[in-house]
């Protein structure tokens, strides 16, 4: 015999001549008997030994594996995928996965229950020419891992589909096969493998998701990955005897599925039959001999089985009996199943076949327990019944009726309200999002979801209701809380139902909201702070809860819910400063809480570029309370002035502490990798007190109660999963001129140089050449710190004349720049006519003086947004431009649902829309009028520009049916945010 070997890679022409001149034997390393083109270059190879000499059948299993390969391959199909919505657990998603033709005239396509799943779908698959057509679901089964999608044959063109035909009686322990899919989302793959066993329980994959259970599966080491679910396992002679469903993530190990059921279905489909499930609500698990005798099996039933069943291993016995089922109390767990209907049982697929030709009908199953022959007669339920083909929308949550699949794991009984989407109103806990049963709102029972619809459609919109529900995997803690009914942002209370004719969720509004109940004036007793100092007790007066609902992610910012503190700075006027990281923008709700007593509702009045503050105002009429305006300092800090820290704890208590300034300096907070709001150009106050670390906001205040600064939280970069917040204070002086506007009854706004600044010292000043008249300038009237202010950002700006990242700043106006407060804008009336629109700066350039006429810049802050496709798009707001030297375009994407178009054809939050259908889309108004023209299921080209300033184009395709285009626009006069839908 002789060996010849290779590294890298041969044509695979030239490996299939010597084949056929040869008859040599290919073998890879590992001695497995398989080639794969892994590139899909068409040269196969890596490493290969070709053995020549005694010719054995290797030579001619590989010439026949070859021949059924290159005709499986014609009925495989790569899924592409989008789980629409929420449901049973499973999350939004957008995937891929893999197919195969069962039926070649009809069009149908076999694959896996959870690449189908529960909820609403959209897919198309790709075939092996690379032709697609869409596919819709028209059947997914309610407890084994498969389910049917259906095509139009007609759309292929350019070639002949094949269907594959089911062998499930094939599978045997033994025989090789082949999995032939898309492994880890690659176009085309083919997995060897051999049969190790056919009477493996189904695997687990977790709690709180999807299962298989009460079946056989069929074990096999293939490494199949993520991309390859769906795919045929196929025999030597091209049929399908089972479908690829799992794997382990600890071993090379597949989990395929017996096609004895799906052959079933497949034949109903084809007849235009029912499809019939039946249930006892019972899940067995098949357990040995030696296990079943310990739970009381007798030898001479054991003797029966396996005389009967000699290739048998053991006995079903259930594990998991749902209560208020049809066995509840009948059967018990750890009984051993002998028979069903006199018909001796071995097998899951005995059990199955009894059920599904039984539903609504007496059986008599015959269980052993303990040593003791039990008959019990039941009625087979329907288990389509018990699988939700519904859902409700209302308050940006969703809900369905729970499932079999979700209460098995817990034996709990097939009823109560789900809650699938825990978000908006009913976002229950940040870290825990799935499991939730409502069982009660506004002190009225949910058993089902129609009294649950029918509850949800008398509460009016923005009441306050309670709610109580419990986690299903914790039944004896049932919790109550209160939430906020939102039906402004959220409207619609929408019905979605399965349509499995067409493969679409089909929806309805139930309604319009109820209005919001009118608001009555409330009293409060306000507690002092127990501190002996009488005018800093007093200030529990002046202090309030702010609390922000967000339900629109708007500039980059998620939508969520956050609280703090507020300072009350007009009691009289109600206007309440407060943190920018609680209102980052004006696309969402305020309430303000008075004494934990009164919540009332309360409106954005001021948001400021760079400062990191906020002015709300509420309607004082609605309170009788009594709060106090505290005297507002004019004085700037120091560093070592002593004050009194007031500050509330992350968990909104109080706590008062003395301390002193330890510094005031220059912050620079930094950027995220998404551009989004963050406070700059500050004088960031710094204190020596242990307890502000444990406090969100507060105040600092001298001893007469008079305020000094506020105690601030900054958002800053994100981590991982997590927010970095900064916390230091804000002299009130940077506030006093937006609070005498807003007394005045006059809309305020700052107009700013819009760049970033920082801090130098004498020394680096002197490097960068600032003459020496300018730093003994600096050094003689500076107060606090001896720095100089450079620029280290510039933003955006199609102006000729700006300052440039490095400029050094010496004066504006004539002014010595000594700190950020001398650069921080200038506040006035929005009406004010005499603002001016340009600064002189005297600047530091290259190493020379320059003189600089400056343009001044309102910051345009958001009031628009598009919805098309499933993602948000806007002007780039403020934190955008700051970031960027150009822009691509006006039209930019600032975020994309997990499920939508957006996702599945590969638009980012950050992209910039430059064309549609080759049309120029400069700004929202034009981009809106494109896309207003494109039909629905439909392609459109965009070419886009990543943040990054790469151009890059894509085809999306649109589906207004889930994803409508629409836009959210603020009235100017009313303030009031306007929703409209396009195409709905």
């Amino acid at each position: 015999m002789t060996i010849e070997t290779w590294s890298g890679k041969r044509p695979a022409s030239a490996v299939e001549e010597m084949i056929e001149e040869t008859g040599i034997c290919l073998k890879r390393p590992n001695n497995e008997d398989s080639l794969s083109d892994v590139d899909g270059d068409g040269n196969l190879g890596a490493e290969f030994a070709l053995e020549t000499g005694n010719i054995c059948k290797d030579s001619e299993n590989y010439v026949k594996w070859q021949k059924t390969i290159s005709k499986v391959v014609q009925s495989v199909v790569s899924i592409h995928f989008t789980q629409v919505a929420s449901f049973d657990s499973e999350p939004p998603l957008v995937s891929e996965a893999t197919g195969f033709v069962v039926d070649s005239s009809v069009g149908i396509i076999l694959t896996n229950r959870h690449v189908v799943g529960a909820g609403p779908f959209v897919g198309y698959a790709v075939f092996d020419n690379h032709e697609e057509c869409d596919v819709t679901p028209i059947y997914r089964d309610p407890v084994h891992d498969f389910g049917f999608l259906k095509f139009d044959p007609k759309k292929i063109k350019y070639m002949k589909i094949e269907a594959l035909e089911l062998k499930p009686t094939l599978a045997r322990v033994g025989s090789e096969i082949r999995v032939v899919g898309n492994d880890a989302g690659e176009k085309l793959s083919i997995l060897a493998g051999f049969i190790s066993r056919i009477d493996r329980n189904a695997p687990e994959y977790g709690e709180m998701t999807y299962n298989d259970f009460n079946t056989e599966y069929i074990q096999a080491a293939a490494s199949a990955s993520g991309g390859s679910s769906g795919s045929p396992v196929v025999n030597i002679d091209g049929y399908a005897v089972a479908l690829q469903a799992g794997g382990s993530t600890e071993a090379s190990t597949d989990f395929f599925l017996p096609l004895d059921r799906v052959l079933r279905a497949l034949k109903c489909v084809q007849n235009n039959e029912q499809i019939t499930r039946g249930t006892i609500q019972t899940q067995f698990l098949l357990k040995p001999y030696e296990e079943c005798r310990r739970l009381g099996l007798t030898s001479g039933r054991e003797d029966e089985a396996r005389r009967m069943f000699p290739d048998k291993i053991g006995l079903l016995v259930a594990t998991t009996i749902i209560r208020e089922g049809p066995v509840d109390e009948k059967m018990k767990e750890g009984d051993a199943l002998i028979s069903i209907n006199g018909e001796l049982i071995s097998s899951f697929i005995q059990v199955d076949n009894i059920l599904d030709q039984n539903v609504n009908k007496e059986i008599e199953i015959l269980v052993q327990r303990g040593g003791v022959d039990h008959t019990i007669k039941c009625e087979v339920g329907d288990l389509h019944k018990i699988t939700p083909d519904r859902y409700v929308e209302v308050c940006g949550a969703s809900f369905h009726e729970l499932s079999y699949q979700m209460a098995r794991p817990y034996a709990l009984p097939v009823r109560g309200v789900f809650l699938c989407s825990a978000s908006g109103s009913f976002d229950f806990d940040a870290k825990e999002k799935v499991g939730w049963i409502i069982d009660a709102i506004d002190n009225l029972e949910t058993p089902n979801l129609d009294t649950f619809i029918d509850v949800m459609q008398r509460i009016p919109d923005r009441k306050r209701v309670s709610v109580r529900y419990h986690h299903m995997t914790d039944q004896h803690s049932p919790q109550v809380t209160s939430i906020y009914i939102d039906r402004h942002w959220y409207r619609d209370l929408r019905v979605y139902k399965r349509n499995d004719i067409t493969g679409v969720w089909d929806y309805k509004n139930i309604g319009k909201p109820l209005p919001a109940e009118a608001i009555e004036p409330s009293t409060a007793r306000i507690v002092d702070i127990p501190i002996n100092n009488p005018d800093i007790s007093k200030l529990s007066h002046s202090l309030c809860a702010v609390t922000s609902i967000c339900a629109v992610p708007i500039d980059s910012l998620p939508a969520d819910s956050h609280k703090t503190s507020g300072l009350i700075v007009d009691a009289e006027g109600g206007y309440v400063i407060v943190s920018r990281t609680v209102i980052s923008h004006d696309c969402l709700d305020v309430l303000v809480t008075i004494a934990d007593s009164i919540m009332i509702p309360a409106e954005v009045v001021f948001l400021h570029p760079t400062q990191n503050y906020a002015v709300v105002r509420y309607d004082p009429s609605l309170i009788d309370a009594p709060l106090v305006t505290p005297k507002l300092s004019t004085q700037r800090l120091k560093r070592g002035d002593k004050a009194h820290f007031v500050g509330y704890t992350f968990n909104s208590r109080v706590v008062t502490a003395e301390t002193h300034v330890t510094d005031i300096s220059s912050v620079s907070i930094p950027s995220n990798i998404i551009p989004r709001y963050r406070a700059t150009n500050l004088e960031g106050i710094f204190i020596d007190c242990n307890v502000s670390t444990k406090c969100n906001s507060g105040i600092l205040a001298d001893d007469d109660g008079t305020i000094r600064a506020l105690w601030l939280s900054f958002l800053g970069e994100r981590q991982e999963s997590r927010e970095k917040m900064y916390l230091m204070g804000l002299d009130i002086t940077e506030c006093l001129d937006i609070i005498e506007i807003l007394r005045k009854g006059k809309k305020p706004k700052v107009s700013i140089v819009d760049a970033e600044f920082g801090s130098l010292s004498i020394l680096h000043a002197r490097i960068r050449n600032v003459p020496e008249s300018w730093i003994k300038r600096m050094e003689n009237e500076s107060e606090n710190r001896v720095q100089f202010i450079p620029a280290t950002r510039v933003s955006y700006t199609t102006d000729t004349v700006n300052l440039e990242a490095g400029d050094v700043i010496l004066s504006v106006n004539d002014k010595l720049v000594k700190s950020m407060s001398d650069l921080e804008g200038i506040a006035a009336a929005s009406d004010d006519p005499t603002i001016p629109e340009h600064l002189k700066f005297k600047v530091v350039r290259a190493g020379e003086v320059n003189e600089l006429d400056i343009r001044l810049v309102d910051v345009h802050e958001t009031d628009r947004l598009v919805v098309f496709g499933g993602c948000l798009l806007q002007r780039p707001h403020h934190a955008v431009r700051q970031t960027m030297l150009n822009l691509p375009s006006e039209v930019y994407c600032t975020y994309r649902g997990d499920s939508s178009p957006a996702a599945q054809y590969g638009i980012y939050a950050t992209n910039f829309i430059t064309h549609v259908n080759e049309t120029p889309t400069p700004d929202l108004d034009s981009f809106l009028e494109t896309i207003k023209a494109i039909s629905d299921n439909t392609y459109c080209k965009m070419r886009l520009v990543s943040f990054d300033n790469v151009p890059f184009a894509i085809s999306l395709k649109t589906n207004y049916h889930y994803f409508p285009t629409g836009q959210l626009r603020k009235n100017l006069d009313s303030n009031q945010w306007i929703q409209e839908e396009f195409n709905c």
